[in-house]
Order: structure tokens, then sequence, then C-alpha cells
């Protein structure tokens, strides 16, 4: 398992949402972390065709939280969490949605995480080395007008950013 895909914000765009998962099953990552903010939970059954394992955690605009919690258990998926602890690929993986700067920061400087996958701002940001940050941008390209994910070589520690 040396590839893993990253996505946030995507916002009920479905199209959107789609062409990311063709993509992701294209590249056969054998993980997706979504740091949040799905939004609703007619969007949870377009997972169904993910290839990989979804791992997900709540945004702050996600509604309808009991019924997305029983769309993903449908799918046979865990439930959504707050915050996310992995370990993949022999690397310490955190993902969040990112609301709280001084949540990230902390977790930044606690020295347990290799990477930490983040979203909630729309912009697509990598920086550091212990640990590799990364927010994948936006799926739904509303705000910065780019629909984006991102491919994380867990051997290389190297982050592809990728345009749907």
């Amino acid at each position: 398992m040396a590839l893993i895909g990253l996505m946030s914000d995507t916002h009920d765009k479905l199209d959107a949402v789609e062409r990311a998962i063709a993509f992701f099953n294209q590249a056969k990552v054998t993980h997706v972390l979504h740091a949040g903010d799905l939004n609703s939970p007619f969007v949870v059954p377009k997972f169904s065709k993910l290839k990989a394992r979804l791992h997900y955690v709540w945004g702050n605009n996600d509604g309808d939280r009991e019924t997305i919690a029983a769309r993903f258990d449908e799918l046979g998926l865990p439930e959504p969490q707050n915050f996310a602890s992995l370990r993949l690929g022999g690397r310490r993986i955190a993902l969040l949605h990112g609301t709280h700067p001084e949540i990230i920061e902390a977790i930044i400087r606690s020295g347990k995480y290799d990477v930490v996958v983040r979203g909630h701002t729309h912009r697509v940001k990598v920086f550091g080395r212990k640990p590799l940050v990364v927010n994948p941008g936006e799926v739904c390209g509303y705000l910065t007008g780019r629909e984006t994910v991102a491919t994380l070589d867990l051997e290389r520690l190297r982050v592809r950013i990728v345009e749907l």
C-alpha cells in the first residue's frame, strides 16, 4: 500500500465527487481519506463505486449527521468521527476537518504523526516534513474555482495535487 487518495470539501457537488472517485479508482489507491464537508446524505451512496477503503471525518457543514451516518453504515463503512488517527503503510496519519487552527497546531507539535490531513479552508496547501501537512483543496471548486484531490505516496511522503 504505497498510494492513498486525499479529498475534502465536496459540498454536494455530485459530478465532481464522481470524477474524484473515478480518478481514485483509476489510480488504484488503497485508501481514500476525506477531510469532511460532504454536506448531505445523498452524497454518500456515490462512494459505493469507490474501490478503495474510505475514511471520513465530520466537517463543520455536514448537516443531518444521523442520516449521513446511516448511509455510511449501509455501505459497511464506520461511522464518521470528528478526528481519525490512522496507521497506513507504516505511517501515522491524523485526519481532521480543521475548523480550529489551534487544534491543528497542537497535533503538528505533538510529534505523534508522520502526516496530518485536513480540509476546511478549500485551499491546496502542502508543507512541513515531520509531519507533512496536506490540505488537498476542495472537490467542489466553489471558493477557488479549482476542483482538486491529491494522492500521497506513503513510502516517499510525496503529494501530487490533481485537478479534476
